[in-house]
């Protein structure tokens, strides 16, 4: 229907053509760099989740929306709760994540929330660089907890 509304207005075909490939091998081009990650993320806790792919840059998640790559967004992360199995609710909206996909809080700067699920084995990549603080805080508090307190004084 969109090609004889497009033909009718006088756009050539082949340029319709031209367009479409041009974004479709650009998404792929996009999605196979290093570090991208297949995610669904939901703004706020609540709604749908948007399929797509995103990469972290330090503290800023950058995604892209599939198929037709129309929503972009780059977030800055302030904080992040572990990533834990999904619930039984959560995983209704969850399609091809695997048997076992797994969903991160994150907190927004400087203000709101995100949640990004993906599948178990890209959990790490998931936390992106929030996932080896969180590792050395525990590694931190195992060792503090074993430490006897001692008092200092100045």
């Amino acid at each position: 229907m969109i090609w004889a509304i497009l033909a009718l207005v006088g756009v050539p075909l082949w340029l319709c053509a031209v367009a479409i490939s041009v974004l479709v091998l650009r998404n792929r081009k996009l999605r196979k760099r290093p570090g991208s990650l297949p995610v669904r993320i939901r703004v706020g806790g609540q709604g749908r989740w948007h399929p797509g792919h995103g990469f972290w840059v330090h503290d800023v998640f950058a995604f892209r929306g599939s198929p037709a790559a129309w929503k972009e967004s780059l977030v800055q992360v302030g904080s992040v709760a572990a990533a834990q199995p999904v619930t039984d609710e959560q995983k209704k909206g969850l399609h091809r994540l695997g048997d076992h996909p797994v969903v991160a809080n994150f907190e927004l700067v400087p203000k709101g929330s995100l949640q990004l699920a993906a599948h178990a084995e890209h959990a790490s990549l998931l936390l992106g660089p929030f996932g080896t603080v969180a590792a050395v805080s525990e590694e931190e508090d195992g060792v503090a907890a074993a430490r006897p307190h001692v008092a200092t004084t100045t």
